[in-house]
């Protein structure tokens, strides 16, 4: 049984980009992204340079010694900076930027967002627009816990997600400062703003 989170609530430009999966959860969606990916590379058009099970947009920028482990799928006009690594199905919107030194693992970013650099994004949505400072974080697994299952909190009540990795769900235009930390399960409304040095912890 599904959850009556609405991910066109919080990411404007999903239901667009992804119109069979409207009505998933934030977590089943990034738990099964590979295989959404690798099906998606087989329509790409033209516009896309395809090697094994990545492909990037002819007019996306990529820095040296960058690593790519499919599947991966880079939009047009985004930015990948040195070092960067990507991993484990990893989808970037058009004019997506993601600075030196960042990891991205199970995630999708929609178009217009930016990673400073050195941050972490594990399986997660990232809505349009947001902004992450340098060295923010969103914590994917509860490693100190004995009991690692996620639960998340959608209009004051708890729920369970019934995985152990589990990000966030970042609404639309959201900013967060430097050095934030995100905990696995987190939700964050279109707009939100989390302070530099803040710990969002929204279920105990």
């Amino acid at each position: 049984m599904r959850s009556m989170l609405s991910l066109s609530h919080y990411l404007e430009n999903f239901a667009a980009l992804f119109p069979r999966h409207v009505n998933e959860d934030p977590w089943t969606f990034c738990a099964n992204i590979q295989s959404l990916l690798t099906e998606r590379l087989k329509g790409l058009s033209t516009d896309y340079v395809v090697k094994g099970h990545v492909a990037i947009h002819k007019n996306a920028r990529i820095e040296e010694n960058v690593v790519l482990k499919g599947p991966c799928i880079i939009g047009e006009g985004c930015f990948v900076g040195a070092h960067a690594y990507l991993r484990g199905g990893v989808f970037l919107g058009e004019k997506v930027s993601v600075g030196p030194g960042c990891e991205i693992k199970s995630s999708c970013i929609l178009p217009g967002s930016a990673l400073a650099h050195f941050n972490f994004v594990g399986d997660s949505l990232l809505g349009s627009g947001v902004n992450m400072e340098a060295g923010s974080i969103i914590c994917n697994h509860f490693n100190e816990r004995i009991e690692k299952a996620i639960h998340v909190l959608v209009d004051h009540q708890k729920l369970a997600t019934g995985v152990t990795k589990f990000g966030a769900l970042v609404g639309d235009n959201v900013k967060i400062g430097a050095n934030a930390v995100l905990s696995p399960g987190t939700i964050l409304a279109p707009a939100s703003v989390v302070k530099r040095l803040e710990l969002v912890e929204q279920v105990q």
